[in-house]
């Protein structure tokens, strides 16, 4: 294992600091806690909380700032932070007008988020919670129940975060985070597999001409094995995948996110969505914004996924374009 790092136990520890020093003009660390916040409150609006294990930066604390999050909670890698650091979390985001979770679909994300709603509702906070899972890969796998979250909690994230930046009630933002999650599809594809630190290799192992199709973000298993292809080939078996499970026609509109997995440069990543735009093309999809970049990762995986949603509501356009003010957007 080749990593730049001191103790493998204590990764989460430094990280927290580095990125609290190095970002310190838009986020804060608490104290004693995992979590980081934005450092201006804007008393009356909805907060939105996210997190989950960390392994998968820039999620969630690149996005924490104005017009996304309001608090990021870091738990160790792959690992659900525990009910009271989120529990912290919640009470350092309250703007006065009810907290939003938003979680992925990992059992021990839903468990530990649920719990510290019902501690921040005796502390007199009001929460929702919102489930993200967007992976149609497969139906259950390693540490979840259904579908996975994955990359498409990053679109939750920067549409829900315009939302209530633009002063929707609580109940508003999560009736659209609904209509929004059932729009939501990802699906992925990896050439080699993350290393957590504390394990010391790799979550699966891989052949050098190998890839596998639906592989999780936390190295879960896919779907298919098999050899490597080129990136045409690969685009078009997502994309009909997505075609599969959206249904469909042309003149549909759709958002586009090409995701890195964390070891996978820019440049193949431009690559791949050049393929995706031929496709998309072909299949008569009217795009209605795109986005490239490793957003959503899984510490050094190899590999991309595919996002796609369905715009139901020209507000959903507008509200992704409105500008922010984070880490990595």
């Amino acid at each position: 294992m080749k990593k730049i790092i001191n103790e493998p136990s204590n990764v989460l520890e430094e990280m927290l600091e580095g990125f609290a020093y190095a970002n310190s003009d838009v986020v804060n660390r608490l104290s004693g806690t995992s979590v980081l916040y934005k450092k201006v409150k804007e008393r009356g609006k909805v907060a939105l909380v996210s997190g989950g294990g960390s392994g998968h930066e820039p999620s969630h604390a690149g996005f924490v700032g104005k017009g996304m999050l309001a608090a990021a909670v870091c738990g160790e890698i792959f690992t659900s932070p525990t009910p009271d650091q989120v529990f912290e979390g919640i009470k350092v985001a309250d703007q006065g007008a009810g907290v939003l979770l938003i979680i992925k679909n990992y059992t021990g994300d839903v468990m530990n988020f649920e719990m510290a709603a019902e501690l921040a509702e005796i502390e007199g906070i009001t929460v929702e919670k919102l489930i993200v899972d967007d992976d149609i890969a497969v139906e259950d796998s390693t540490y979840t129940a259904g579908k996975r979250g994955v990359a498409g909690t990053v679109i939750v994230h920067k549409i829900l975060g315009a939302a209530a930046e633009k002063g929707l009630a609580l109940h508003e933002v999560k009736a659209l985070g609904e209509q929004l999650v059932e729009q939501i599809k990802t699906i992925g594809v990896a050439i080699s597999a993350a290393t957590v630190p504390e394990v010391g290799k790799p979550g699966f192992t891989l052949a050098p001409d190998e890839m596998e199709y639906g592989v999780g973000i936390h190295s879960e298993p896919g779907y298919r094995r098999e050899k490597l292809k080129a990136s045409k080939a690969i685009a078009e078996e997502l994309i009909a995948q997505l075609k599969k499970a959206f249904v469909w026609e042309k003149g549909t509109r759709f958002g586009v996110l090409v995701n890195g997995l964390g070891a996978t440069p820019l440049m193949e990543q431009y690559v791949f969505i050049n393929d995706v735009k031929t496709l998309l093309e072909l299949e008569g999809i009217d795009v209605a914004f795109k986005k490239v970049g490793s957003l959503m990762t899984s510490i050094d995986m190899a590999g991309v996924s595919l996002t796609l949603v369905k715009i139901v509501d020209d507000k959903w356009i507008d509200y992704w374009h409105s500008p922010v003010q984070t880490t990595d957007w």
